[in-house]
């Protein structure tokens, strides 16, 4: 039997069948995907095969997926999720601020597994005048890049109908640091979702986590006839929600294919007088020259450099 994970709360899927189940399934302790070592060998967003006992025995070929280091073991990875159409990134210059470091390795991984990514600067409403002009700047910043940002409150509702026909049709991954407003934004897109969702902590101005697993919620404004609930099976339009996460290591990326993932240094890097330039201390290295003269901002240099740093370290870093 074939069918879609909707589900994931650690050892157990939910598997939405071709024939319109929903099922509890479980995965053999054995069951492993060939070449990815990771802590979830079956994730939301997967096309499964469902036998006997309710055991998913088989998994298709995944287009794409995200993918990031485990938190605990630096040496396996966490699939966030598979088969998307593009992710969403909510990102809030403050209560609490995303670094640009943060956003920086989202993207790069994104780019490396081929997901279109929007970013979503949220929490309009809270941003005092110098925090406006800071998020227009980071705006511009990345819309000269090439991706496509968007200025929204889901608390108040501005800019999130908006968002509305970018999501149609698609599955989207929605992503974030903790507190930056998912669950509230999901909340407003899908309001029989009921997403719980938790205050910033004033000590530390971080978020709490209130999402503990991934989730496919449907996109849709038709209630099943059946039900007082939405019917998974007349969605075409997905969000896909994952727990708030601090920190995004990166997992399984050569260092001469790292310049690849940052578009504009990508760019630049074809005019360096070395092939096999790191763009960190080559004579006639156009990526240098491009940050000196300010066509590549700094922080997204110093994002590429944290990135080389983990390859030479071989480990996590939350701090990012």
């Amino acid at each position: 039997m074939k069918g879609l994970v909707i589900k994931n709360t650690g050892s157990w899927y939910t598997v939405l069948t071709d024939d319109g189940q929903l099922l509890d399934c479980k995965v053999k302790g054995n069951f492993r995907i060939k070449g990815i070592r990771s802590t979830n060998p079956v994730a939301v967003g997967d096309h499964v095969t469902v036998g006997e006992g309710n055991w998913i025995t088989e998994i298709d070929d995944r287009r794409n997926y995200i993918i990031r280091k485990s938190i605990n073991l630096s040496k396996q990875s966490h699939i966030l999720a598979a088969n998307v159409d593009q992710a969403l990134l909510i990102v809030t210059v403050s209560k609490p601020e995303t670094s640009t470091t943060f956003i920086d390795r989202f993207l790069a991984s994104a780019e490396a597994y081929r997901v279109p990514v929007i970013l979503i600067f949220n929490k309009v409403d809270v941003l005092n005048d110098d925090e406006l002009h800071y998020q227009q700047m980071m705006i511009d910043l990345y819309e000269t890049i090439g991706y496509e940002c968007r200025a929204i409150s889901a608390e108040t509702g501005v800019g999130v109908e908006e968002l509305r026909p970018l999501l149609e049709g698609k599955i989207t991954l929605l992503s974030g640091n903790s507190g930056v407003g998912k669950s509230t934004l999901i909340n407003r897109l899908v309001p029989h979702a009921n997403q719980r969702t938790a205050e910033i902590s004033d000590a530390h101005q971080t978020g709490m986590h209130t999402t503990t697993f991934s989730e496919m919620i449907p996109l849709t404004t038709h209630p099943s006839p059946l039900t007082s609930h939405h019917s998974p099976l007349t969605s075409k339009s997905w969000l896909i929600d994952t727990p708030g996460i601090k920190g995004f290591g990166t997992f399984d990326m050569e260092r001469e294919e790292l310049t690849s993932y940052f578009k504009e240094i990508f760019e630049f890097s074809k005019q360096c007088r070395f092939s096999d330039c790191t763009h960190t201390h080559e004579p006639g290295c156009a990526v240098l020259k491009a940050v000196e003269d300010h066509y590549i901002a700094q922080s997204r240099y110093q994002s590429y450099l944290s990135m080389l740093d983990d390859k030479d370290e071989n480990k996590y870093r939350e701090a990012y």
